[in-house]
């Protein structure tokens, strides 16, 4: 199983991941990290992505989480992952993909992206990743996460979805 926290930048989707992956003692992916330097330059010069810079980058995430499955390694990954569409692409990568949306307000993610300085990617582009946002669908395997909770019990809520998920399915195997 594979566990995708999204959600625009500031959201707190690589903290939640980063602890839940250390936790759980699972692979850990940040997206950010798998952007070529073009797509990071046009980041920091207040540029938003195109689909055409967007698609390379998620195939490849998605083949991060193919070879994780094929070694039957569960993942956790950080990516904003804003519309279905790019969640479909991930979701190519392996049978069971699950996504935590990360969700607040333009005002509450505003204040983090404010207070953060060690990032590319400027606050001038929030407003295009809301605009680009399309909530998980009902029929979408997750769930949504509310940031004006505590980043304790984002963490005890994200721990507490994936742990009944993969015991679901340690469960299911066992009966299988």
């Amino acid at each position: 199983m594979h566990f995708v926290f999204m959600g625009v930048s500031g959201s707190g989707k690589t903290t939640v991941a980063q602890q839940v992956a250390e936790r759980l003692g699972l692979p850990f992916a940040e997206a950010d990290d798998f952007h070529p330097p073009a797509n990071i330059d046009k980041m920091a010069a207040g540029i938003a992505l195109t689909d055409h810079d967007r698609w390379p980058w998620l195939r490849e995430l998605a083949g991060w989480i193919t070879e994780h499955d094929a070694r039957g390694d569960s993942t956790v990954m950080a990516c904003s992952s804003l519309r279905r569409d790019y969640r479909d692409i991930l979701r190519q990568g392996a049978p069971e993909v699950y996504f935590l949306h990360l969700n607040g307000s333009p005002e509450v993610i505003w204040e983090r992206l404010e207070a953060r300085k060690d990032h590319f990617m400027p606050p001038a582009l929030l407003q295009s990743q809301f605009d680009t946002l399309e909530p998980l669908g009902s029929e979408e395997p997750g769930l949504e996460l509310d940031v004006r909770e505590d980043v304790e019990t984002l963490l005890e809520q994200a721990l507490e979805y994936v742990r009944r998920r993969l015991l679901e399915a340690k469960a299911q195997s066992v009966v299988d």
